[in-house]
Parts: structure tokens; C-alpha cells; sequence
């Protein structure tokens, strides 16, 4: 049985990737960090169709407990076979004058620290060299990372930059151990994500700058995720899928 990790996966695009992973064979791991209700909503849509999951509660920006995360799914599911580093933050809409260290503190540790070390542990589970199976990693980037995010999140931004500089130089230094490392670039997709920023109409209000004139859906992230995870996407490392509108 394969089994996919999904970090921050009780609501939106982790949430609907959690659903179409059990759809297409996977075991899911569905991670969150305060809402068990949501995630166990999730993980019973998804034994209601006859499918495999269950909830694991773990902070991502600490690393104590993204090992011990690990080291449950090891235990519930074993052989890890994909790693989906989507758990993430932004806070309210501020100019970089008015971003605060302790802000900068957390988005950075949420977004980018967490990340890299959920990648470190799964390469010791899936890495060839360390006796795995190999695997892919599919990295949450947003097209923040290209923009810059002004006026609005640079410090989102700029922690979303780096998630795009891991997929690079983690997919070359992995190349040669069976795994797989690719990321997607979310922009202007509806879930929660918009209220943390403070403008949850935020979609409404720049559609009309969107060429396809409409914002997207968590189901359309998740299935650029599973090609990626899938053997379809056999000899694409490295690569970016930009699901944004033609923006």
C-alpha cells in the first residue's frame, strides 16, 4: 500500500489532496495542528468511500514534534511513499515597515523550517541509499514566490522563495536515491487561507486581472499534487506547476 504524509491537511488544498490520494490507492496520513474535528471529518470521508486515513496532531514548526509525527505514520502505516509539505501560514496584509520579528519568527518556521525538516525525515524513510523504496516530495510553493507579494506578504512571499530553491537543489541531490521532488504554485484559490490576511473577498476583488476571470479550486491543486505523486510524472523532477489562472 502506498502512503502519503499531507502537513496541514484538515482544510483546503491539503484537505481536498487528502480525498483524491485515498481515491488513487493511497493510505493518508491527514495532519493538523488545532482543528481534530476538521481533521477527522476528513479522515471519514474518506473510510466512507472505503478508503485509508488517519489523523496525526503535530505543529510543523517544531521539530520535536514533526519527528514524532513521523515516527507515528511509521508506525500506523510504515513505508512512507509520499511527502506533501503543505502546512502553512500568512498573517494580516502589512507593508514590510510594519512586520515584526516575532511575525517573521513564524512565518518562517511554519512555512520554510518545517518544510525542510519534514524533508529530511522522509528521505531517511524513502531514500534507496538509507534501504527505502524511493518516493516523491511535493512541495506547496504560491506564486507569491514570483511576485514578491507587495504591499500585502512579502515575508509569505520570501518564505514561499525558499520552498522554490529546496525543490531545485533537493531534487538534484535526490535524483540518484529514487525520490522524486517537485512543487506546485497555488495563487488565488478559495479557502480559509484569505481570512488569516485579513481580506477574505480578496479573490473577488482581482479575478478581473485573472485571465480565466475566476479564482480556483482546492480540487484543481490537488490534482496537479497527485500527478506529481503519480507515475505519470516518472521523469519530471524539479519541476514547478503553476495553478494560478494564467497569472
Amino acid at each position: 500500500m502506498k502512503t502519503m504524509l499531507i502537513t496541514g491537511s484538515s482544510r483546503g488544498i491539503g484537505a481536498a489532496t487528502a480525498v483524491l490520494a485515498a481515491q488513487r490507492g493511497f493510505s493518508v496520513a491527514v495532519n493538523y495542528n488545532k482543528n481534530i474535528e476538521a481533521a477527522e471529518n476528513i479522515v471519514e470521508k474518506i473510510k466512507s468511500t472505503g478508503g485509508s486515513a488517519k489523523a496525526f496532531k503535530a505543529d510543523v514548526s517544531n521539530e520535536a514534534e514533526i519527528i514524532r509525527l513521523f515516527n507515528e505514520v511509521d508506525t500506523e502505516f510504515g513505508n512512507l511513499t509520499c511527502l506533501v509539505n503543505n502546512a502553512g501560514i500568512l498573517e494580516q496584509q502589512s507593508k514590510l515597515e510594519n512586520i515584526t520579528w516575532e511575525r517573521l519568527q513564524r512565518i518562517f518556521q511554519a512555512n520554510t523550517l518545517g518544510s525542510f525538516i519534514c524533508c529530511r525525515e522522509a528521505i531517511k524513510r524513502m531514500s534507496t541509499k538509507y534501504g527505502g523504496n524511493g518516493g516523491t516530495i511535493i512541495n506547496v510553493s504560491s506564486i507569491a514566490s514570483r511576485t514578491g507579494a507587495p504591499f500585502e506578504y512579502i515575508d509569505y512571499a520570501a518564505s514561499k522563495g525558499a520552498i522554490d530553491s529546496l525543490t531545485i537543489g533537493l531534487s538534484k541531490e535526490l535524483a540518484e536515491d529514487g525520490i522524486r521532488v517537485n512543487a506546485v504554485r497555488p495563487a488565488f484559490i478559495h479557502t480559509d487561507i484569505h481570512i488569516s490576511g485579513g481580506e477574505p473577498g480578496r479573490i473577488e476583488r482581482v479575478k478581473e486581472s485573472i485571465p480565466l476571470k475566476r479564482g480556483g479550486l482546492a480540487s484543481e491543486v490537488a490534482e496537479a499534487i497527485l500527478w506529481l505523486a503519480s507515475e505519470k510524472s516518472s521523469y519530471s523532477t524539479g519541476i514547478f506547476i503553476d495553478v494560478t489562472g494564467g497569472r
